[in-house]
């Protein structure tokens, strides 16, 4: 780089390998044999992107040393705006949940209807529905509790449960509109916005059930315990879950701080598709008053289907319901609440580091590396399409990111013709942004910390998970293209 190297490097079109290379060893040393502090690493590492590339977006006539400080940490301001607000109130929704009998109470129930031995397909298949169109680390923080006493009602399989939210959440998360990567993806490669959540999520199931195979085995062969979090410790959960089931809250009101967020976020995501595409959905328009009334009808299900106004409503529901179980005040709740927030800010801290890093690397140029790198070489378009989305998202950690910048890279390639349906190609972006989930992704993060694990079995279970799902989900897409290639463009 200009800073340190004088322009040797400038122009080099590969040099952004070795900013990727350098980071992501110094992530790895800093935590597995220094054992810093995560965040600190993280942060570090973002940094030393920052120094090490060759060129900084907006650095012109600016000290590129103070740039790459600036730019990290209005990165991580940009990744703290999107997570804080969600991370926080869903870590209220689930101390309250838990501490008010609330989860316990679903837990009892799912447990009645579908028997203990099948407790993990349960919560695996009603993740896969609820997550289509919500956020992953939304819809994992809302029904992580669940998980937790779930564990703590069988004596085993935390491991199967916490797999079961992130096995059908990352899929959905790749795969279905209105998920922001697969939303702009269908934009991006001018595929019919129907046709792909149709696709993603028939398709979707075999990478996930093939994910839901190999968490069992997971969780057989590295049994992960239950351990102690903020502001919920299992001696108190433990009581709580010896109450008679009268005790404990109608199922109705149990469910409602989980139900409630997730159906005012998925009406909001139904409006705005409904808005971008109204020919999709004219039977909803015509329940708003048609077309003239449709837009300021929108409006107000796009504010209470915000996910921070849903989750603020959520967490309203779940403080009044702790309030009237345990027959307490605000301030009293309010007391019980302070560790889990405090909790919540470590992992926000984390998840910002991680997504700030990931930003720093593609403010250094990898992707466009990479795109310099796959052009004009002979290649199976949907297997390039599926390992440039998989490279990008090693080098970033987002997913949403790499299919963006998969899709704009590949969309070019396409003009020529295929031999089959160019839906083939939205999925095999969508299943290589999310391979190989590691230290650079906030879900990486998210995950491990609100679940209890240590760094070593997250990426042994979670990471584990994610990259199954994306080396299934490019199969699958190779062999239905290959038998049913529909019409080509």
């Amino acid at each position: 780089m200009t800073a340190l190297f004088g322009s040797a490097v400038d122009g080099l079109w590969w040099w952004p390998f070795v900013v990727l290379v350098v980071s992501v060893a110094l992530i790895v040393v800093l935590i597995t044999v220094v054992r810093l502090h995560a965040f600190l690493a993280l942060i570090l590492a973002a940094i030393a992107a920052g120094l090490l590339a060759a060129r900084l977006p907006g650095g012109a006539g600016r000290s590129h040393w103070v740039q790459a400080v600036e730019l990290t940490t209005q990165e991580f301001g940009v990744m703290a705006g999107k997570v804080a607000v969600v991370i926080a109130l869903a870590s209220v929704i689930g101390l309250c949940l838990m501490e008010s009998g609330a989860a316990d109470k679903v837990v009892r129930r799912f447990l009645a209807v579908f028997g203990e031995r099948r407790a993990g397909s349960a919560m695996f298949l009603s993740s896969y529905v609820i997550s289509i169109p919500i956020f992953f680390d939304t819809v994992f923080m809302l029904l992580l509790p669940l998980a937790r006493a779930m564990a703590l009602r069988t004596g085993k399989d935390y491991l199967l449960y916490v797999m079961a939210i992130c096995t059908a959440g990352i899929v959905t998360h790749s795969l279905c509109a209105p998920h922001p990567g697969p939303l702009a993806m269908a934009e991006a490669l001018q595929v019919d916005l129907g046709l792909s959540i149709i696709v993603g999520v028939v398709l979707g199931i075999v990478p996930a059930s093939a994910g839901w195979v190999v968490a069992n085995w997971l969780n057989r062969r590295y049994p992960i315990p239950l351990r102690e979090t903020a502001g919920a410790p299992l001696a108190d959960l433990q009581t709580i879950m010896r109450k008679d089931e009268r005790e404990l809250p109608a199922f109705g009101w149990a469910i409602t701080p989980i139900v409630l967020p997730i159906f005012l976020i998925s009406l909001a995501s139904l409006f705005e598709a409904a808005l971008k595409q109204p020919d999709t959905f004219p039977w909803l328009i015509g329940l708003c008053g048609g077309r003239a009334a449709f837009p300021t009808v929108a409006l107000w299900v796009e504010f209470i289907g915000n996910r921070n106004v849903a989750l603020l409503l959520g967490t309203v529901v779940a403080m009044g319901l702790l309030m009237r179980q345990r027959r307490v005040t605000v301030a009293k709740v309010c007391q019980w609440i302070g560790p889990p927030l405090e909790t919540a800010g470590v992992i926000i801290l984390i998840t910002s580091a991680g997504g700030a890093f990931g930003l720093m690397l593609k403010n250094a140029g990898v992707g466009d590396a990479i795109k310099t790198a796959a052009e004009g070489r002979e290649i199976n378009l949907i297997f390039l399409a599926w390992l440039v989305a998989a490279v990008i998202r090693l080098a970033q950690g987002s997913a949403t990111v790499a299919m963006l910048t998969t899709s704009a890279m590949v969309l070019p390639l396409m003009q020529a013709g295929l031999p089959y349906h160019p839906i083939y190609i939205f999925l095999a972006i969508g299943f290589g942004a999310m391979i190989c989930s590691w230290m650079n992704d906030s879900g990486f993060w998210v995950v491990g910390r609100l679940s209890g694990f240590t760094e070593q079995e997250t990426l042994r279970s979670w990471t584990v998970i994610a990259t199954v799902n994306s080396v299934a989900g490019l199969a699958v897409t190779w062999l239905v293209a290959v038998l049913l290639p529909m019409a080509a463009r």
